[in-house]
């Protein structure tokens, strides 16, 4: 029998230059060590249990739950710091560094959740920040599987990513045209839906909708 996909979400942070931020996974991780990726990872109960909550605004895609959201948005915060919400009058969040990596250290170890957080701090969470994208679901013949949502969203004005330095090797910004070209000469390692996520955003940037293609494993080169 096959894995049952575990539900997940990714989120390509993209820069006023059009560059997308990517992290690479730490060599000794057993799941994809050494690949470079987008922010990301499954969905929490915590976060199923946030929908419909008044810390939340704007309409998401019907085409996708609440939860994935939830998950993308807590996922960018956790790993890199980037926090896609704003005060109940609308102005932006800009909390101070201590308070953010102290606020990151917590949800990772599972001390608060990413509503308490938002409940404390008086934020509210736009569904609008963040830009779906679509899914990809690993084949069946793999091991470890996800159900995982991809989107898209623009870089706060006055943040800047920082890296979990525990799961996260290296990070830059880049185009998503170096970053296919780095994956195509071998300085990159890239997993197939993250080459299928790129090309995407390579197609939206030249006037084409923000929609993923279907993604076909055959496409591509296998890596594992």
């Amino acid at each position: 029998m096959s894995a049952i996909p575990r539900p997940a979400a990714t989120v390509m942070l993209m820069d006023p230059e059009y560059r997308v931020y990517m992290t690479k996974r730490p060599d000794s991780m057993k799941f994809m060590g050494g690949f470079y990726v987008f922010p990301g990872g499954a969905v929490e109960r915590g976060d199923e249990m946030m929908v419909d909550c008044e810390v939340f605004s704007g309409e998401p895609n019907q085409a996708c739950s609440q939860a994935f959201y939830i998950a993308a948005a807590r996922e960018l915060f956790e790993e890199v710091g980037i926090l896609l919400c704003q005060h109940a009058d609308g102005s932006s969040v800009l909390l101070d560094e201590a308070k953010v990596m102290e606020y990151r250290r917590l949800l990772t170890n599972g001390e608060i959740s990413f509503l308490h957080m938002l409940k404390k701090e008086g934020l509210h969470f736009d569904f609008e920040k963040l830009a779906y994208i679509g899914q990809i679901i690993t084949p069946k013949m793999s091991p470890i599987r996800f159900d995982t949502r991809f989107f898209l969203a623009k870089l706060p004005e006055g943040q800047s990513p920082k890296s979990d330095v525990y799961e996260i090797s290296d990070s830059l910004w880049i185009s998503p045209e170096d970053a296919l070209a780095a994956g195509e000469t071998g300085k990159f390692s890239l997993a197939p839906p993250t080459i299928h996520t790129l090309k995407t955003i390579i197609n939206y940037l030249q006037g084409q909708p923000l929609m993923m293609p279907e993604f076909n494993l055959s496409d591509y080169k296998p890596v594992f």
